[in-house]
């Protein structure tokens, strides 16, 4: 006659565990990345979400906005993004968030002076 008891053995059990270890082991740091990674496209999504709020600001008054607030221009969570230069002729901007391994950004427009890591008129670098 068999036992009526079933179950697992202790051996089965710590097989077990040390699976989903070594799997949660593979997944953690990627998962850590791929966050990094979106808050990099989120920084550069605001920066160029600002160009747009600049154009259309030139178009009504003729200059770039010196200030975000003259703009409406909202920002992702955590991120903080900063005119450097507005004149008639060109403007510049960084934004930084320091959760994105901290990652600074910068573009400029027109005759303003480059920021770093920025070296391309109307492009989004970061470093």
């Amino acid at each position: 006659m068999r036992d009526p008891r079933r179950g697992f053995t202790l051996v089965e059990l710590l097989v077990v565990i040390v699976i989903i270890g070594v799997l949660a082991a593979i997944a953690i740091p990627r998962f850590a990345n791929t966050t990094a990674k979106a808050d990099v496209a989120a920084v550069k999504s605001d920066l160029r979400n600002l160009a747009t709020a600049q154009e259309g600001y030139f178009y009504d008054h003729a200059t770039y906005a010196p200030s975000l607030a003259l703009l409406n221009v909202s920002t992702s969570p955590g991120v903080t993004m900063t005119i450097v230069e507005s004149t008639p002729n060109g403007w510049s901007a960084t934004a930084v968030h320091p959760a994105a391994v901290p990652v600074t950004c910068a573009i400029f427009y027109g005759a303003a002076t480059p920021v770093a890591p920025a070296t391309i008129a109307g492009q989004v670098a970061c470093r």
